[in-house]
This record gives structure tokens, sequence and C-alpha cells, in this order.
């Protein structure tokens, strides 16, 4: 799909941004893989030490945040942090079906909701029911309960059993942005997972883990469309 007329001016200001924030975000992933300051050496128990020991996701997300407010006065991110250009006013989000085989028979509405309540409170942009300015649906196309880390039983006639049990789900969305396809994508899947104690019941956990597990996939749907990353 071919881009729709910008401004020459809008056009270069959007795309300078994404490429220096494309290099910042290299350069905060590196960061975050190693763990190793470019400037200073952290030694033990010290403030810098116990922020470059905080877990990756958490890092991730703190972030995301930051780049967010900081990009959110220079006229390329929205006040939600969103990229968008001007000209985006709406968004059509089509049904996720449930093409898992499995899962609650309530997940595909569920899931819709929550995706589509993220983006209204976190965009300014409108609900529309079909032909917005940016396009996305999907499908959630696994549930998955499988055994993980093994427990030894301490008996050779006794099999290990697993202490833990992960719950995997991926969603695979489509996205279409009418005014710029640079970030469009087709097919591609979001996958998250939680685990819990191979003792409980998975029906007592299991709608604290879909919540856990659908919460993060959306972010990165969101992430990956209007957030582009």
């Amino acid at each position: 799909m071919s881009s729709k007329g910008h401004s020459p001016q809008t056009t270069v200001q959007r795309r300078r941004w994404r490429v220096e924030s494309k290099r910042l975000m290299k350069l905060i992933e590196r960061l975050i893989a190693y763990r190793q300051p470019l400037i200073f050496n952290p030694q033990p128990f010290t403030v810098y030490h116990f922020l470059w020991t905080i877990d990756r996701r958490l890092w991730t997300n703190i972030v995301t945040l930051v780049i967010f407010v900081g990009f959110s006065g220079c006229g390329v991110y929205t006040f939600t942090g969103a990229s968008l250009g001007p000209e985006v006013k709406t968004i059509s989000i089509d049904n996720f079906y449930n093409d898992a085989g499995n899962g609650p028979p309530n997940m595909s509405q569920v899931f819709t909701e929550e995706i589509r309540d993220y983006y209204q409170a976190n965009t300014n942009l409108a609900l529309v029911q079909e032909n917005g300015d940016l396009l996305l649906e999907g499908a959630i196309t696994r549930y998955e309960f499988v055994p993980v880390a093994p427990r030894a039983s301490g008996s050779n006639e006794v099999a290990d059993v697993a202490g833990l049990v992960r719950l995997n789900i991926t969603v695979t969305a489509s996205y279409v942005n009418t005014y710029d396809d640079e970030f469009n994508f087709e097919n591609k899947s979001f996958t998250f997972f939680a685990d819990f104690s191979s003792d409980r019941d998975p029906s007592s956990v299991e709608d604290d883990l879909i919540t856990e597990i659908t919460d993060q996939i959306i972010f990165d749907i969101f992430a990956a469309t209007v957030a582009n990353w």
C-alpha cells in the first residue's frame, strides 16, 4: 500500500525522529542485554548497582515511559506516547476470534474489548466500526498449558515431574496505517506466558494468568503499531 501525502516538512521531521529513536533504542537494548555501564563503573550495594540489576522487563517498561514522555513535546508523539501523524484520526479494530481451539469461551470477546479500550485510553483516536485511518485485526492462535522446570522424583522407579506449568498464549495480528505504510505488518505473532506451581489446579489461577498474559500482549501490539517499536 502506498503512503498518502504529507507535507515535506512533516515527513522529514517524522522520519528524523524515527531514525534517532531507533538509534537510541539500539543503545538501550545493548545496555539492557549486557547490564554494563558505558561511562561509569558501579560498585556493589550502590544505587547504580541496583539499577543495573533490575529485571530486564522492568527496565524495558521504564525506558518506554521515559522515551514516550521525552518525545511528547517534540510534535512527533502525542501526549499519550503514540507516534502518529496529525492526519490520523480514527482506528478500526475487528473482533479477535479464538482460533486456538481451547480456552475460556468468552476469551475472544474479553480480549477484543480490552484491546479497544487500551487504544482509546492511550491515544486520542476515535474508534470506528470500519474504514478507520488505522486498521487492526487478528486472532488468538495459541492457548496451551505445558509442563516446565522438571523436578527430580528421587527414585529410579518414579518419573520426574514438572515443578511448574506454563500457560502460553499467542495472538496473531495484522496492522495497516492508511497514511504511512512503513510500519504495516501482516500475521505477526505476539506471544507471552505465565507460570504457576504444578501443585495448583489450573482452573484456580487461569483467569489471573490470562489477564497477566493478555495485558502484556496488548501492550506489545500497541508498541508495534502506533508506538512503532
